[in-house]
C-alpha cells in the first residue's frame, strides 16, 4: 500500500531539493536548513530534505496564515476520527 496525499499538489509549490527549499524558506529557518543538511551524513540527508521540504510546503501554504489564526482563535473546523476514517472509507481511501 502507498500513502497518497488527498490533495495534490500539482505542481509542487516547492521542489524537492535543496535549491528548492532553501529558496522557500527565509532567513533563520533558511540557515538551520543549510545548517542541518550540510551537517548530515550522506545516509541521513534525504530524511533532512524530507523534513524540511514539509516545512517548506507548510511555508508557502496559501492558506496557512487563515488556518494558523482559526487556530490560534478556536475557530479552525475539527472532526474526530471516527468521522474521519468513515469519510476515507466513504472515498474509498484505506484506512488501516
Amino acid at each position: 500500500m502507498s500513502a497518497q496525499p488527498v490533495r495534490p499538489h500539482e505542481p509542487d509549490r516547492v521542489p524537492r531539493n535543496a535549491e528548492g527549499i532553501g529558496a522557500a524558506l527565509s532567513g533563520e529557518r533558511r540557515m538551520e536548513f543549510y545548517r542541518e543538511l550540510l551537517a548530515a551524513a550522506p545516509e541521513d540527508a534525504e530524511a533532512v530534505l524530507r523534513r524540511w521540504w514539509c516545512e517548506a510546503m507548510l511555508d508557502t501554504d496559501p492558506a496557512g496564515d487563515r488556518l494558523t489564526d482559526a487556530a490560534l482563535n478556536g475557530t479552525l473546523p475539527t472532526r474526530s476520527i471516527t468521522e474521519a476514517l468513515e469519510h476515507r472509507r466513504a472515498a474509498g481511501l484505506p484506512v488501516e
